[in-house]
Order: C-alpha cells, then structure tokens, then sequence
C-alpha cells in the first residue's frame, strides 16, 4: 500500500509543478551583448511579463560564438519553465549553415513559445568620418572603384549584421571586407570612430543614432519602408536592387521537453502582451520591427524550419563563412 502511495505522488509530481507553474522567477536569457536588438525587446517584455505572471522576469545576456553560448545553454537546461531564450533567425537559423560543429541542434533542442517579430536592418555611414557616402550609389561606386576596401561592421558572426552584408555584397557583386565585433556597442563605436566603412545594423539599435544625427541612414533590407526611419528608402530602391530584402526574426524559445501546459501559458500571455496596441506602436514606430501575425508554436516552427533552408541556400550563394 505504501509503495503504490509513493508512486502515485511521484507520478503526479510533473503535473502539479505545471499546475503550480510559475512558483520561482523566471529567466530570459540573450545571446548578445546588453543594448542589442535582443535585449532591448528582452526588457521591454519583461515587466509586463512580469505582472501578467506573478514571478519576477529577469534578463541576462551570455554573449560570444554568434549566440551559440546562449543558445547552448537553453539547450541542455531543465524544461522546468525557469529559463526561455530570446533567440533570432541568426542564432537558430543561419548558424544552422554557417557553423559546421554546433552543439546543440537549432530546430530539435527547442520548445516554440511564439515569434516575436520580423526585423530588418539598415545600412548605415558615418556622415562626419565619411562625408562622400550620401546614397547607396555613392558606396557602391567607391566599392566598384576600389575592390576589398571598403569594410563594414557586424555584432558577430553569423548575426543579421554580418549576413545582411554579405547578401548585399554577393548580389551586386561588391568585394566588401566583414570586420565582426562582439556585440552591438563594439560594431556602432567603430564605426563612428571611422574604423569601417559601414555598418548594416538592426533597426532598433540604429533609431537613436539615426535620430541625432551621429549617423546616417541609407538604406532599409525590407521591401517596403520602415516607418519608423521616416525618409530612408530601401536597399532595393536605393540601390536598383528589385526583390533585394534581408529581414530576420526574434522568438521566443525554451529548453526541449517544456510541458505543454507551460508552453501553451507563456504562449498566451505573451501573445497578449505583444497584440497590445501600446506595444505594438513601440515595435513598429520605435524598433521597426514588424509584429507577428501568427503567434501559434506551430507557426512559429514553421517559419523556423522554412528559413533553415532559406538562410543555409544565401549563404551557399554568398559564400560567408565563419571566421
């Protein structure tokens, strides 16, 4: 009689936890540096998270490897709803074809929560360093004129930031020299220090910068404008690149083997947090970022597995590698 009693409190032990679910705080890691794109959506989140479920909602950041370290972690982390990763299309599918030996597998070692949005980049110069760069015909000419020259910045290999650059260099056949730094405040500060050339950042990080005049837009990835960089036009019109677009996504994944019942919460609440009309304005007119249409797991792995194969064939065509 005892043995079936410990049993049975033992068996049920799992769906009391999920019932119980969340009864410690909860961590949303990131991948790259504080004042990344990721971060700055990972704390904007937060506390509306945060109040939605009782548990404070911390961010940390493991930066290094293209997102990889983090991405690991969540990887081999216990699926006791604690722990969720701010992933990117970077971190769960272009390193998918850019590294050979990840450790972890970007599309099984997961749980889908939901995306998070679409995000573009933008190609940006600095006005004072490099005053003869005003349009994309400016740079283009001057990387025709001088072949490997010019260089630009990303937050690392295999970020959105290095990709977008070589998708741009393979498709107007450019030679452009990639310098990756770790992480969004080294990429911006060489470049308005005049160490390269360009930088074809994230949308959200570049806003401020923009805003001030410190640098100066020229170009979205996107096919239609950006609404919150008012008067730059994209790449593809700049440039005479027809079709010419790089956009990337955030979502939000945990560790494999999450019970549903976690899964299908912190689906919900943060499905409602983001189709509000004061956090969607703040995507839209303050990130860029286009927010999701569907914010099923299901359709988030959808997309995940479709673009695996989109970015692993640009970058075959590209021939980006890690350095």
């Amino acid at each position: 009689m005892l043995r079936w009693i410990v049993a049975a409190l033992l068996a049920a032990g799992p769906a009391l936890a999920q019932d119980q679910w969340p009864s410690r705080p909860i961590t949303i890691l990131g991948g790259f540096p504080n004042g990344a794109g990721t971060d700055i959506y990972a704390r904007k989140l937060a506390e509306p998270l945060s109040r939605a479920l009782g548990q404070p909602v911390v961010v940390d950041n493991r930066s290094g490897a293209g997102g990889n370290i983090a991405s690991d972690a969540v990887a081999k982390a216990r699926p006791d709803g604690t722990l969720f990763l701010l992933g990117t299309a970077g971190t769960h599918a272009i390193n998918a074809g850019l590294y050979r030996n990840l450790p972890f597998d970007p599309l099984r070692d997961v749980t889908h929560i939901l995306l998070l949005g679409d995000v573009p980049n933008v190609l940006l110069v600095n006005p004072e360093r490099r005053p003869q760069y005003r349009s994309c015909a400016d740079v283009m000419a001057a990387a025709r004129a001088r072949p490997g020259a010019l260089n630009y910045s990303s937050t690392g290999n295999g970020a959105s930031t290095h990709l977008a650059g070589a998708q741009f260099a393979a498709v107007t056949g450019l030679q452009l020299t990639h310098v990756p730094y770790r992480g969004q405040p080294g990429a911006m500060s060489a470049l308005l220090a005049g160490d390269v050339d360009l930088f074809f950042n994230q949308t959200g990080p570049s806003i401020g910068p923009v805003q001030q005049g410190q640098v100066r837009a020229l170009g979205t990835t996107t096919l239609k404008p950006v609404q919150a960089l008012p008067g730059v036009p994209t790449l593809a019109e700049a440039c005479n690149l027809p079709g010419f677009e790089v956009s990337t996504w955030y979502g939000l994944f945990a560790p494999p083997g999450l019970p549903p019942a976690i899964q299908a919460r912190m689906n919900q609440e943060i499905a409602r947090i983001i189709g509000a009309p004061d956090f969607r304005q703040w995507l839209v007119e303050s990130q860029g970022i286009t927010p999701p249409e569907d914010t099923t797991p299901e359709g988030f792995r959808r997309i995940h597995e479709q673009d695996i194969a989109r970015w692993g064939e640009i970058i075959r065509k590209s021939g980006a590698s890690v350095d």
